[in-house]
């Protein structure tokens, strides 16, 4: 029975270690999942003040919760891809201003995000038009040297099955490049205002 003691003894004492080095979940780190969520509730088109929630807290925790506001915000700052994504990204790049303040830099480099995301747009319709044009032109010489009549019904290129292949080739390419744009901008957003929240 003594060794059962014992064995459950050393079995208890090596719990009690194991607990006391496992990682205890900080309070900063719940400030800063505080202000994630706060941020999450105002891009989903809460009722969220951001600055009236941060003001709200003690000046001591009010740097963690907004570093939290501010990666959610710069997470929701994407490709518009669609008018959701484009709609949810200006709200974000918004909140992002104004948890910024007056901070100068980070005010300049939000105009910068702001302007590659209308730029994305543009260009990725310029290379659609030009890859439509493209393939227009390449079905009508087709057809020219068939020898059909120019009188026909005009072509679709969007039918073409070279279409779908290239402009998913283009626009990966296109989004790869802009996608490295914004995360340079967002990442010196979050180092700049980090910094300044400190």
């Amino acid at each position: 029975m003594a060794e059962i003691k014992s064995t459950m003894d050393m079995v208890m004492e090596r719990a009690a270690r194991m607990a006391a080095a496992a990682p205890t979940t900080s309070d900063d780190e719940a400030l800063v999942k505080k202000g994630m969520r706060l941020a999450a509730d105002y891009v989903n088109g809460k009722e969220v003040d951001l600055q009236g929630e941060l003001a709200a807290l003690p000046g001591k925790e009010q740097a963690e919760v907004a570093g939290g506001m501010m990666q959610t915000l710069l997470r929701n700052v994407v490709l518009p891809r669609s008018k959701d994504l484009q709609e949810t990204g200006e709200l974000a790049l918004r909140g992002v201003l104004l948890l910024a303040g007056k901070k100068g830099e980070v005010v300049s480099i939000c105009r910068e995000l702001d302007q590659i995301l209308k730029q994305y747009d543009q260009h990725k319709e310029q290379m659609t038009k030009q890859l439509e044009e493209a393939i227009r032109a390449q079905l009508e010489q087709q057809g020219a040297g068939r020898g059909q009549a120019g009188g026909r019904a005009p072509v679709n290129p969007a039918l073409h099955p070279q279409y779908r292949d290239e402009l998913a080739r283009m626009l990966s390419g296109l989004n790869a490049q802009y996608t490295e744009a914004m995360d340079q901008r967002k990442a010196m957003v979050l180092r700049l205002f980090t910094a300044a929240a400190r």
